[in-house]
């Protein structure tokens, strides 16, 4: 697999990615027995990287399937002592993973957690247009006339049009929805234009991971298989 060199120096520990670029320009990393010196070098994770004459190891990757629950913050820490979701993986804690994205603290479902930097990246960056399906229950029905706005990319936000991968209704009030944007509570901001309110969002699927039956409040690991397709 390929990886930033920036990547691998903050995933082995070395430092965040901003000083590893620092350490790069000064010529103390080495790759497979040459000093790289370029910004934006690619690697692959096999190749022999040293910093200041010693090998680089690269930590274990772990990778967690969170079905979140309400009322957890999805942060490493907080401020005012709010339950955060490191919470419900305190077993784990030897281990400096974060969660991969946000969900409000009132939102449901898949959440993954890793120390995998590259991932995470992966993950959430808006030019791999990764695709979210939630589930959501408004506060009333929704009109055909509605669906068909949001479908067709006519509600807009501070930040632009939002456009849907797909929107679907379940039942009067029970929406299905795709996207690949990652704006801040969009969902939430889109329907409150519509006029209604939205008394519950679960995320059912994130880049392909899926809740797996999972009960709410419960963590597993990924699989090599799951882990290979976030990958891909």
């Amino acid at each position: 697999m390929k990886i930033r060199l920036n990547h691998y120096l903050s995933n082995a520990g070395i430092s965040s990615r901003r000083k590893a670029d620092q350490l790069i320009q000064s010529g103390v990393i080495e790759v497979n027995g040459k000093p790289v010196f370029k910004l934006g070098t690619i690697i692959h994770t096999n190749d022999i990287v040293k910093f200041h004459g010693s090998k680089i190891k690269s930590k274990n990757k772990i990778y967690i399937l969170l079905n979140k629950p309400k009322g957890f913050i999805t942060t490493t820490r907080d401020q005012f002592n709010r339950r955060t979701v490191m919470n419900l993986i305190s077993c784990l804690s030897e281990y400096r993973i974060f969660p991969v994205g946000r969900l409000d603290c009132s939102t449901t479902g898949v959440l993954l957690l890793t120390n995998d930097g590259y991932i995470a990246e992966k993950l959430t960056h808006p030019k791999y247009h990764i695709k979210k399906i939630y589930h959501v229950s408004l506060n009333k029905n929704i009109i055909n006339e509605d669906l068909d706005k949001i479908r067709k990319g006519k509600i807009s936000l501070k930040e632009g049009k939002v456009k849907v991968i797909f929107i679907k209704k379940n039942d009067k009030n029970k929406i299905e929805i795709g996207l690949s944007i990652g704006w801040n509570r969009v969902i939430k901001r889109v329907f409150k234009k519509l006029n209604y309110k939205v008394i519950r969002l679960d995320r059912i699927n994130f880049g392909g991971i899926t809740k797996k039956n999972l009960k709410i409040g419960n963590w597993c690991f990924l699989n090599k298989k799951e882990i290979e397709n976030i990958t891909k």
